[in-house]
C-alpha cells in the first residue's frame, strides 16, 4: 500500500509563492492519473491540477496561469508551484495519484492565503 505525504504548505501573504510535493511511501512504477485537490472550509473538494500519463495537463479555471503542476519523473509523484495566491486559494490540500487502478491519497497540507 502506498502512502502519499504532501509537505510545503503554509502561511503566505497574497501575492506570494509556495511550493507544494508530494512523497510516496513506496516507488510507483506506472501511473495514469496525478493531481493536486483542495478544499476549502465548508466546500467540496474541487480539482486543483492534473496530468495524465498521456501527458495532458489540467487546470482549475480558477488556477489558470498562476499554477503549475509539475511531475517527479522517477518517483512519478507531482507537485505544485503556486504564484500570485489569493485568499480565496486558502484549503487543504491534497496529492491524488491513480496507478493500477488504485487510487492514493496524502493527508493534506494546509495552504493560508493572509496578510
Amino acid at each position: 500500500q502506498v502512502q502519499l505525504a504532501e509537505s510545503g504548505g503554509g502561511l503566505v501573504q497574497p501575492g506570494g509563492s509556495l511550493r507544494l510535493s508530494c512523497a510516496a511511501s513506496k516507488d510507483i512504477f506506472s501511473f495514469s492519473f496525478m493531481g493536486w485537490y483542495r478544499q476549502a472550509p465548508g466546500k467540496a473538494r474541487e480539482l486543483v491540477a492534473s496530468i495524465t500519463n498521456s501527458g495532458a495537463y489540467n487546470y482549475g479555471d480558477s488556477v489558470k496561469g498562476r499554477f503549475t503542476i509539475s511531475r517527479d519523473n522517477t518517483k512519478n509523484t507531482p507537485s505544485l508551484q503556486m504564484n500570485n495566491l489569493k485568499p480565496e486559494d486558502t484549503a487543504v490540500y491534497y496529492c491524488n495519484v491513480i496507478s493500477f487502478l488504485k487510487s492514493y491519497w496524502g493527508q493534506g497540507t494546509q495552504v493560508t492565503v493572509s496578510s
